[in-house]
């Protein structure tokens, strides 16, 4: 490789659960060679996201064995407002080794404003060995769809006249809104559970967002050919100042307040798939649950389950065994608004205790 070129990276962007896992997995395990490095940013404590990649087999060696150095997990807080503290030591690192890497993969976390994160390629040690490859906003169709973002400031405020109980000052509208004025390219996900109707809404209303030149494709369980994602040269980083969102301008970052949201982490023993989806469902009826994500140990399987969830709607599979001195153990993490983790918590314990 040549070390004077700069090393391509590619954000990857989007709400709470919108597909970026599945789609950065889908780029590992179709690199071809490339030899890849992947930060993963969380909201929360437990990696799920991260764990979730390493399965792919990134980093490890012909043996299956991990290397270290080629999956970096941040979840000390939203990378947005940890750049310097979380996010330059990493590609500092990076940087170092800038000869046995051909591409960084970057996955926000589903809270974060990728404006910062662009305009940190912009200073002098990374902008004079990497450069942004393009920053990819990953749309979920049907959640768009049913109103979770309102693109029509219009339309909302004739909503909240006719309803003045109504909420409708969410931060969910502005982070998603911010996340598209940042895109190079938009995917959208999650076409198999949307009706061609509800395709063409949330196209109009990404298309708002975005300028004409901005790409919208879609993608089905993240596949997508990589010459789709990758390669694009778009050099974000020069134009990320003239691109103006809802938090603030230039290096200011202060109005982008994560007290709006909270996280819980549960512990659990093997518990029943459908019981916990029957008790997350319940869960998610009665509190502002965004999202759901976890490992979940079965009775009797020797599988650990993955769990993902919505709003409402909840998908599990199992993605491998239990490793070899790995006990399994129920992970889950809850984010949503104004959580009451003590009745939840409550809840969940009730599963365990059967």
């Amino acid at each position: 490789m040549n070390t004077t070129a700069k090393i391509p990276a590619t954000i990857v962007t989007g709400f709470l659960g919108s597909g970026k896992t599945t789609l950065l997995r889908h780029i590992l395990e179709n690199a071809n060679g490339r030899r890849i490095a992947v930060i993963v940013n969380e909201f929360g404590e437990l990696g799920i996201d991260g764990d979730i990649l390493r399965s792919c087999g990134i980093g490890c060696d012909e043996n299956g064995v991990e290397q270290q150095g080629q999956l970096y997990e941040l979840a000390n807080g939203c990378m947005c407002c940890t750049v310097q503290e979380e996010f330059y030591p990493v590609m500092r690192e990076l940087i170092a080794r800038r000869a046995d890497i051909d591409h960084i993969l970057i996955e926000t976390s589903g809270l974060a404003l990728p404006k910062p994160l662009v305009q940190a390629f912009n200073w002098p040690e990374i902008k004079n060995a990497c450069t942004v490859d393009a920053v990819i906003t990953v749309v979920d169709v049907p959640a768009t769809a049913a109103g979770q973002f309102a693109a029509n400031p219009a339309a909302v405020d004739a909503q909240r006249r006719q309803d003045p109980n109504l909420d409708h000052e969410s931060p969910l509208h502005e982070l998603f809104e911010d996340q598209l004025m940042s895109a190079d390219l938009v995917v959208l996900t999650k076409l198999d559970l949307a009706s061609s109707e509800d395709r063409a809404k949330v196209e109009a209303i990404v298309r708002e967002e975005v300028p004409a030149q901005v790409k919208i494709v879609a993608a089905d369980q993240g596949r997508i050919d990589l010459g789709v994602v990758l390669g694009l040269s778009s050099a974000s980083e020069e134009t990320i100042d003239q691109r103006q969102g809802h938090h603030g301008h230039g290096d200011d970052h202060d109005e982008h307040d994560h007290d709006e949201f909270d996280s819980i982490v549960v512990k659990l023993p093997a518990v029943e798939r459908e019981a916990l989806l029957a008790a997350l469902a319940r869960i998610v009826s009665q509190h502002t649950v965004y999202r759901v994500k976890g490992f979940v140990a079965v009775p009797g399987k020797p599988m650990r389950l993955v769990v993902h969830g919505v709003g409402t709607r909840f998908d599990s599979y199992f993605d491998r065994r239990w490793a070899a001195g790995e006990t399994p153990q129920t992970h889950l993490v809850l984010i949503g608004h104004e959580l009451d983790q003590a009745a939840i918590s409550a809840e969940l314990d009730q599963l365990g205790a059967r």
